[in-house]
């Protein structure tokens, strides 16, 4: 898989997070344990990151994909597990605007675009 295809696959895994989580909150179940998302090297993006060349971790926008990433992951670990524990009011909360996850997504999502669009 190129760098480009891999970005532009992570953007959209990750970008579907969110419907998960509402879906977990609605319900209070979940196919995802938290205890697996908090890992950023667990999905495919991640394990694509962290087996990246060292041509492609010399990019100026690895290193802060590589930190949001991880910072995506807790932050929806902890929404999710706050929908399993059914507490569907704090988890609506941690995944509103201006919340750690939105924070987080949006940062994430931000860099991971910018970084598609500096590869050729």
């Amino acid at each position: 898989m190129s760098m480009k295809e891999a970005i532009k696959k992570g953007i959209g895994a990750h970008g579907m997070w969110k419907q998960r989580l509402l879906k977990a909150i609605k319900s209070g179940e979940s196919e995802w344990v938290p205890e697996v998302v908090c890992q950023d090297n667990q999905c495919e993006f991640g394990k694509w990151l962290y087996s990246c060349s060292p041509d492609q971790k010399s990019s100026p926008h690895y290193n802060n994909v590589k930190e949001l990433h991880a910072e995506f992951h807790k932050s929806a670990a902890n929404v999710l597990a706050l929908a399993l524990e059914k507490k569907q009011a704090e988890a609506e909360k941690q995944i509103s605007v201006g919340s750690d996850y939105a924070n987080n997504t949006n940062a994430l999502t931000k860099e991971m675009m910018q970084w598609h669009s500096n590869v050729s």
